[in-house]
């Protein structure tokens, strides 16, 4: 299928927001959020500063960067509103991801305007950086419907799938808490650094470690318990249906949680270092992206009834063969 001009828009602005995401996470990860000061939206001061450190031009870029995916966000919206009927699914896309946009904006001021950057290892610090991050997988997920829509996803439809439908939330309310406790880790890692395996996890079972220290080992736990459960949902739920791009997307999530997994082990043995923790986090938008699109499509397509029987026969060998497995 030929996609549009618009729907090709909308992609791009998906992978762009995704790349400041990341860029946001090297702000944090290399100690430049303080960078421009406590000032905002300008920079010590100036709307284009002079830049004197690297911290600056870090921080400033990062600014340049987002300001950029507004403008993109809103050029999205008008677009939309010119191309689109009223009450269309991609108007409301577009206009919820400006909303998300704007709230972004707020939440990152006032982690400047508060202090609550650089060194900061404050519980207010860890509660606006999740909340930080909440939003911006909001603003992910509406920015990954609207290019599906726009690119002919059809409208969710509960109806008789409403037991599916609660499982998916389930999956993507603990995907969000997984990535919470994620960023929160990070943090962590980033302020208390460890030289050793052994003394991060001397530090981890301290109880008079900071609170950012004892919170390391709530993670990987969570992320044993969500990726099981979401791999298992995907792929049961795929087994109801015979789309081709539900199977696919199942594939995907699956495939993107496993490779998660091992990257997330790589970063406990490497200690953490600022560049496994982009990829970690690259691949984590590459979970929820799939997972939301993933979610859209399985409930845009009502599900099939299955003789179990038969595709356990197709699997020993039989001819007979399951539909989503072709």
């Amino acid at each position: 299928m030929k996609l549009s001009g618009f729907a090709k828009f909308a992609w791009s602005v998906l992978a762009y927001n995704v790349l400041v995401i990341l860029w946001g996470a090297y702000v944090r990860a290399s100690g430049s959020g303080a960078g421009c000061g406590n000032h905002w939206p300008r920079c010590n001061g100036e709307i284009i500063p002079r830049i004197k450190t690297v911290e600056m031009l870090i921080e400033f870029s990062h600014r340049a960067s987002s300001g950029l995916l507004a403008l993109s966000v809103l050029a999205l919206v008008i677009w939309a509103f010119r191309s689109f009927p009223k009450n269309h699914l991609v108007r409301t896309g577009a206009v919820v991801s400006i909303l998300f946009v704007i709230i972004e904006a707020l939440l990152g001021a006032g982690l400047v305007k508060f202090g609550l950057v650089n060194k900061n290892d404050s519980v207010a610090r860890a509660v606006v950086m999740s909340l930080h991050l909440i939003n911006t997988l909001t603003l992910t997920a509406a920015l990954a419907l609207t290019a599906w829509w726009a690119s002919g996803g059809r409208p969710v439809r509960i109806g008789a799938q409403k037991a599916q439908a609660m499982a998916l939330g389930i999956a993507l309310v603990t995907t969000v808490m997984l990535a919470v406790t994620g960023a929160v880790v990070a943090l962590g890692d980033t302020l208390f650094p460890a030289k050793t395996l052994a003394e991060g996890m001397q530090q981890d079972f301290s109880p008079t470690a900071h609170f950012l220290i004892r919170l390391r080992i709530i993670h990987p736990i969570l992320a044993l318990i969500v990726a099981t459960y979401v791999i298992v949902l995907v792929i049961t739920t795929a087994l109801g249906k015979t789309d081709k791009t539900t199977v696919k997307l199942a594939r995907m999530v699956a495939a993107h949680f496993a490779v998660q997994l091992i990257i997330g082990l790589a970063n406990l043995f490497l200690l953490a270092p600022n560049w496994m923790q982009l990829l970690h986090l690259g691949v984590a938008n590459l979970v929820w992206i799939s997972l939301v699109l993933f979610a859209a499509s399985a409930l845009a397509n009502e599900s099939t009834v299955i003789d179990y029987r038969t595709v356990a026969s197709g699997a020993s060998g039989s001819s007979t063969e399951s539909p989503v497995l072709n």
